[in-house]
């Protein structure tokens, strides 16, 4: 696949939807869809609160505890996002006070892999960044 988006990959073609809008197929490379998904899930706050989700459902305030440095605005704003794509589901309990619980989706649940898996490599690789980056810094001063 190329990533240089100066030409576009071999069979890449518009579909009908029906509804007599053209869609992409995955043809495109997956650059669009690959776009597309990063600015959702490739934020550091739509990651951990996938990663806060991962044990089954956890409310509002719960969410704010286990991410440090989450606002309250960002947090809703983040659910809400999710939400929309379908990867999480707001459940809201009718008592008083009224009690509202998140989960991941079955979709949503597809992510945990995926993102255990880059868990896993930032761990295992943040020394080599970081000797990486210092090296760099100290060729960019003298």
């Amino acid at each position: 696949m190329s990533l240089d988006n100066k030409s576009p990959p071999v069979g890449n073609r518009a579909e009908d939807k029906g509804d007599g809008a053209k869609a992409q197929k995955s043809g495109d490379g997956g650059c669009l869809a690959m776009s597309d998904i990063l600015k959702r899930i490739g934020d550091k706050w739509s990651v951990m609160i996938v990663g806060s989700l991962r044990e089954g459902p956890v409310r509002f305030n719960g969410l704010r505890r286990q991410i440090d440095g989450i606002s309250q605005r960002m947090l809703t704003l983040s659910l809400r996002n999710l939400e929309r794509d379908g990867l999480v589901i707001r459940t809201l309990y009718p008592q008083i006070p009224p009690r509202v619980e998140y989960e991941l989706t079955p979709l949503g649940q597809t992510l945990l892999p995926v993102i255990g898996a880059l868990w896993e490599w930032a761990v295992e690789h943040h020394d080599d960044i970081g000797a990486a980056r210092g090296a760099y810094d100290r060729r960019q001063k003298g």
